[in-house]
């Protein structure tokens, strides 16, 4: 039976389920979530990547799996995992360390007890994550005399917490003392809907900006005080700021070692940290002034305590003159023709060119992130929806579905590596079924060339990364290209398919699927060597101590050189 008035998706595969609902929260500024439901056993365990992905990005999704019988008189029952140490476990105690909250109904009644707490956590800015109810089956079908009042509907506030005075006091003087100031902006400035102040205060005060993955968008990219991406995909322009700074401002961002370049961005010996965050656990990092509001609030009080004060002269054009630097390099890398197969820098440019401001980019796993991140050329606060907390191979096709549910006005272009196809495109026909367009860009170069370039790095070849076939004279993996029709593929599942060669025919094929009413797979073979490349930056992958490899030895004293510019911050 269908409840018009609860829409039911039938998405194709469990985990793919938790990637929609992760990604239309993500889009929704977690706001809005879905319910994602499965049976017990491999249903269930499917679901574990998605919470794990909605936990470490902080995002709501209510999962639902089945469990084994609560009166246990009947099992093992079909997919039980039996344990000889308790008959209280199931497979559904794996979802424990990756949800944020977790209980199993046992008895209908405790329903009322795990509802409330089951909200508390889906509508915090600060705690939210996966929140997992776990449903026995017998359980399932139980009636109990639940109150009226349960079923009343409820509004769910969310607050604005304003910064601390006498905190808020001691970050304003460090930073009128400051010279070099710089604001870390991460996903907590779109969350709370704090883009517009941001713009505002960097103007006004010529502190310049980076933006971390989740952050991207909280400036334009045009906008004077934005240097970008900071970090190991990060531009020279936020790289050689963020190494100088005196006094760095974290605006909802987490920090992770993508951000800090492994603790080795902020060089400065006397740097210290200030950050604005609704979670007390990130406010304390680095040792900062911390303090815990929303992103909006935090940012107005500053600007009105700092009314009048701005950076010296100097180091506002600087900031500028390196914001328009990356510019050109940025045209350098999109206009570059490299022959064929193109280069990503070029596939990027070609998408980003053509798609409107209000358009969305959306990318997860691979090499395709850290290009983005430091190309993409962002003109809408939610023009940016990179899933790179958990960086999970497979989010891209479901996670595209969740941002064209969230906002169906806006154009959603996937851009997606082999790699990650072969994972699962399922969700693509779930796209048809429910008639919503999505524009996927899928880049064939042949394998996981993202770890084939850190592979690469780290002194080891590209082992095991290319799609290969065996060779029968080598034993090895080394013969032809395994010879995939994408295309062929993406029409099996009821997409339209284009094959595009070259960066011409790309941009045809953009326009074509632009006119399509349904949902457009665009295949382009790249050349994975033909790489853009990074600025200023390091990321910290141990290197075997020993080896017979003459390109691992030098890669490790490579490697001790680099570490020891990692920073404690106390």
């Amino acid at each position: 039976m269908q409840y018009p008035q609860f829409r039911y998706i039938n998405t194709k595969n469990e985990q793919a389920s938790v990637h929609i609902a992760a990604a239309y929260a993500k889009m929704s500024n977690r706001l809005r979530t879905f319910a994602c439901v499965s049976s017990i056993g491999p249903g269930a365990t499917n679901m574990v990547t998605g919470a794990a992905l909605a936990t470490v990005n902080r995002l709501p999704v209510l999962l639902l799996p089945g469990d084994i019988f609560a009166r246990r008189n009947v099992g093992p029952v079909l997919q039980q995992l039996e344990h000889p140490h308790s008959q209280d476990i199931s497979v559904n105690d794996c979802f424990r360390p990756v949800s944020k909250y977790w209980d199993r109904i046992n008895r209908p009644d405790q329903l009322m007890n795990a509802l409330p707490e089951m909200m508390r956590v889906l509508t915090s800015q600060a705690e939210t994550g996966a929140v997992t109810l776990a449903l026995p089956q017998d359980v399932q079908t139980e009636a109990f005399d639940y109150p009226t009042l349960l079923f009343e509907e409820r509004v769910w506030y969310i607050p604005r917490p304003e910064p601390e005075k006498t905190l808020l006091a001691r970050a304003v003087e460090l930073l009128r003392a400051s010279r070099k100031p710089l604001i870390v902006a991460g996903g907590g400035v779109l969350y709370g809907e704090a883009h517009a102040a941001l713009a505002k205060f960097a103007a006004a005060t010529g502190i310049p900006v980076g933006e971390t993955q989740a952050g991207k968008g909280s400036l334009p990219y045009n906008h004077p005080q934005n240097l970008g991406a900071l970090g190991v995909t990060g531009t020279f322009a936020a790289n050689r700021i963020a190494r100088e700074a005196d006094l760095v401002i974290g605006i909802g961002t987490r920090y992770s070692d993508f951000t800090t370049a492994s603790k080795t961005a902020f060089q400065n010996p006397k740097v210290r940290f200030i950050n604005l965050n609704v979670a007390e656990f990130d406010a304390f990092k680095h040792s900062a002034v911390p303090l815990v509001t929303d992103a909006r609030a935090g940012l107005e009080a500053l600007a009105k305590a700092l009314r009048g004060w701005s950076v010296i002269r100097t180091y506002r054009r600087r900031a500028e003159d390196l914001n328009r630097q990356w510019d050109h390099e940025v045209d350098r890398l999109y206009q570059t023709p490299t022959g064929v197969p193109v280069s990503q820098a070029e596939v990027i440019g070609a998408v980003n060119d053509f798609a409107r401001p209000s358009d969305v980019v959306m990318c997860a796993a691979g090499s395709l992130p850290g290009d983005l991140h430091k190309l993409w050329r962002t003109r809408d606060p939610k023009g940016y929806h990179l899933e790179y907390g958990y960086s999970c191979m497979d989010y891209e096709v479901a996670g595209g579905l969740g941002i064209k549910m969230a906002a169906p006005e806006r154009e959603v272009y996937v851009m997606v590596g082999d790699g990650s196809w072969l994972m699962m495109s399922s969700e693509l026909v779930t796209a048809v079924q429910e008639g919503l367009k999505l524009t996927v860009v899928l880049l064939d170069n042949h394998g996981f060339q993202s770890i084939g370039g850190l592979s690469q790095a780290i002194g080891n070849g590209q082992f095991g990364v290319r799609y290969k076939q065996r060779n029968p004279k080598t034993g090895q993996l080394d013969g032809a290209n395994v010879p995939v029709d994408f295309a062929a593929n993406a029409r099996s599942l009821g997409a339209h398919a284009i094959t595009a060669r070259d960066i011409p025919r790309l941009k045809s094929a953009l326009a074509e699927a632009r006119r399509q009413t349904r949902a457009s797979v665009i295949v382009i073979e790249t050349d994975a060597e033909k790489r853009a490349p990074g600025y200023e930056s390091w990321w910290d992958v141990p290197i075997a101590e020993v080896s017979e490899l003459s390109s691992v030895k030098d890669a490790r004293k490579e490697f001790e050189a680099a570490v020891k510019k990692e920073r404690f911050f106390i």
